[in-house]
């Protein structure tokens, strides 16, 4: 929350309307243009001592060419705390959102959905975590035989998950032996954690002494990498490119620590896992998110649940001045349309 500021309504209004007027061309406010704006019934002086005021308290700042003031990360703080009206997003706007989730989705494709939903809406960098999988539970066995000694073991995990993998064998095995083997399998793993079941397996496969028994131990290894790709952290982003058309944000030193955020990805999952625990929509500003390579940007976030636990989060970034009150309608339906159509999957 912010620190708690004397500022009568004048005061507010004119911070307002500044950080208005900041955010659409980026350019620093001058006094007279705030009058015109603001439409207070107050002289130009009046204005320049409140704007005076409001710099001793550190929630306007002004850049050395210019008299005009720009909002610090203190003001946008009070601003969204205090003085920020949010947009209603509007019938169309909640239906084009939810018209992008398609039910038949795969769960990494409606979390892909939400991504680029993000970007395209918002002409941000849109960011979705993957933070608390489920662990990987098995659906699905099946071999199918190729030839020299290959097999492609057909795996679907959790609800939908369908992955394939060419196994190399020790030697030829017989479409009855294959059977054997993936009936032993799916009786231990089927609708179980596979972590857990695989461990149970692994210590009776000695007792079972069968012929397939070093063919389910190859198969094993297999669906032990699937499963941990499944089950760890994930984080898919999108719009990169759209922070370029931000001046702010394009020197070339700014951007390329930026984008290596991006690629290496894992302060931005910390970011997010700190998300988690929100009730509902949250910001960081600048150096609030803990990075100083986000210091001049904003990060709006909110958490998305299947079956009432949250399992990761979504968000966008930009520059400090984003519209705050048109993002963070977007985000948090997004959030919880996603949350919907991830607890409605056929």
């Amino acid at each position: 929350m912010s620190e708690t500021y004397e500022l009568d309504q004048r005061a507010q209004i004119l911070l307002k309307q500044l950080i208005k007027q900041y955010t659409h061309d980026a350019q620093p406010v001058g006094s007279k243009n705030l009058a015109q704006l603001s439409g207070l019934d107050v002289s130009s002086a009046t204005i320049r001592n409140i704007m005076t005021k409001l710099e001793h308290l550190g929630l306007v700042d002004s850049p050395h060419t210019s008299a005009g003031r720009i909002p610090t990360q203190a003001g946008y703080r009070f601003f969204i705390d205090s003085l920020l009206e949010v947009n209603d997003l509007g019938h169309r706007a909640r239906k084009t959102i939810s018209d992008k989730f398609n039910a038949y989705q795969t769960t990494s494709g409606l979390i892909r959905s939400a991504s680029d939903i993000l970007s395209n809406i918002t002409q941000l960098t849109g960011v979705v975590s993957l933070t608390h999988a489920t662990p990987a539970e098995v659906r699905h066995i099946e071999f199918m035989p190729l030839s020299e000694q290959r097999i492609l073991v057909i795996l679907v995990i959790n609800k939908d998950e369908v992955h394939n993998k060419v196994i190399h064998a020790d030697r030829e095995y017989s479409e009855k032996e294959l059977r054997q083997a993936s009936d032993t399998l799916s009786r231990y793993l089927i609708g179980k954690n596979f972590q857990i079941a695989r461990e149970k397996l692994l210590q009776e496969l000695g007792d079972l002494k069968t012929d397939v028994n070093s063919i389910m131990e190859i198969v094993l290894g297999a669906m032990e990498e699937v499963c941990n790709d499944v089950s760890s952290d994930e984080l898919l982003t999108s719009g990169e490119s759209n922070l370029l058309e931000y001046a702010e944000l394009s020197d070339i030193n700014k951007l390329r620590d930026l984008f290596n955020v991006f690629n290496e990805k894992k302060d931005l999952l910390r970011l997010l896992d700190n998300c988690t625990s929100a009730e509902g929509v949250e910001i960081f500003i600048g150096s609030e998110s803990g990075y100083s390579v986000l210091s001049d940007c904003s990060l709006v976030s909110a958490p998305y649940q299947i079956n009432g636990e949250i399992v990761g989060v979504l968000g966008v970034i930009g520059p400090t001045r984003i519209a705050y009150e048109q993002i963070i309608p977007v985000v948090d339906v997004t959030a919880k349309l996603l949350s919907s159509a991830l607890n409605s999957q056929k």
